[in-house]
This record gives structure tokens, sequence and C-alpha cells, in this order.
């Protein structure tokens, strides 16, 4: 409409002087932040330190190892946890502190010591990584899993020899698939229906909150 408007606060966008005027603001900016780093003890000899961060409100509680939830989930919890702690624990020694923390959470939720030492081993082995860690080691095997992308395993499915059997959760369900193979092994060990492999599933129970809440 024919007017002009004076911008009287920060840069205009798309001008060249813009992008130095940021970078000198950010430079005086951040210096009682890097000040505050030093003074905490995180700029060790120019390397910063890192480890995994805790809430104050944490508490050592993950999936119950004696839970129905499928075994692959179990192994994916201690799996995640390994790998953030290598990648976020810049010293060897906060790395053991960080895995004696986890080891002892995990084994609150009932997970079995060797279960654990077996996926801390398979972070090592996604990595191509067959040395054991130590302090000599740890930054050189740090950096490779950093820059590792390591692949979802894909187990194939051939559903021509797999059947899917579905049931309503229920409280005893916990014991169900280990009854539901053993009659299966004793009534079809000897027929050719022994081929097919049994899958068994949980629907969710058809509560309130089911038919009232749909999601999108």
């Amino acid at each position: 409409e024919g007017q002009y408007y004076h911008q009287i606060r920060g840069g205009a966008m798309g001008s060249p002087l813009t992008l130095t005027i940021a970078n000198c603001y950010m430079f005086f900016f951040e210096r009682n932040t890097v000040k505050q780093i030093t003074n905490a003890g995180e700029n060790i000899d120019a390397d910063l330190f890192t480890k995994v961060y805790h809430k104050p409100s944490y508490e050592p509680y993950y999936l119950p190892f004696n839970s129905v939830h499928p075994l692959h989930m179990k192994k994916n919890i201690p799996f995640a946890m390994f790998l953030r702690a290598i990648r976020y624990c810049s010293t060897f020694k906060a790395f053991l502190d960080e895995r004696e923390d986890l080891r002892m959470a995990l084994l609150l939720n009932k997970y079995p010591g060797k279960f654990i030492d077996n996926q801390f081993n398979r972070v090592l082995k996604k990595c191509n990584i067959t040395q054991s860690l130590t302090s000599n080691n740890y930054n050189t095997i740090r950096k490779n899993i950093i820059y590792n992308i390591i692949e979802e395993e894909k187990i194939p499915t051939d559903h021509y020899r797999t059947m899917f059997i579905h049931f309503t959760y229920c409280l005893n369900i916990r014991t169900l698939p280990t009854k539901f193979h053993t009659l299966w092994n004793k009534y079809f060990s000897e027929s050719p229906i022994n081929e097919i492999i049994p899958v068994i599933g949980t629907r969710n129970v058809q509560n309130l909150q089911k038919q009232l809440v749909k999601n999108k």
C-alpha cells in the first residue's frame, strides 16, 4: 500500500551481514557458557567430558523379564542401553560406572546376568568388534560405534509355513504358550502339519476405553 517499515530488531533475511552479526553475538553469548563448562570440569585438556544424563526423578524400573512380552522386546532394552552408554560416555571410567548401574537396574527387574552379558556382546558384534573394551582401546572402539550405522535385523517370515494364533489377553496367559506347544508336539509330532510353525499372539481386552477412544 505504498508504506515502508523500518526493522528495529534482528537482522534482515538474506543479508550477508546478518550471518556475521549473528556469529559475533553468539561468540559473546557463549563465552559465559564455555567458562561454566570449564569450571564444572567438563572440559578436560580441551576434551569435552560427556556421560549419560539421568533426571533427578529417574528410577530403575524397566520392562520386567518375567512379563508376557515377546523375547525380542526384552533383548532390545539392554541392547539399546549399552549402545547409548558407549556413545554418550566419553571416558572408559564413565562407561564402566554407567554399565554397572545398568546391570544393577536390569538385575532388579529380574534379567539374568548371562542374558545381560549376551546383549552387551551383541552390541560389539553388530559393529564387527572382536576385542574386549579396555582403557587403551575404548576411544577407538567408541568412534567406530558412533559412526557405524546399526541396521535393524529383519527375520523373514515364511507365511506358508507359519500359523498365527491369537488369544485375548488374560491373567493366566503367561503359561499358555508352554502348554500350547506341549499339546501341539504331543498330537502333531508325527503329522504332516508338524511342518507348520505356530506363533501365539495376544489381543487386547474389549474394555470401555477401547470402545470410546478411536485412534486416528
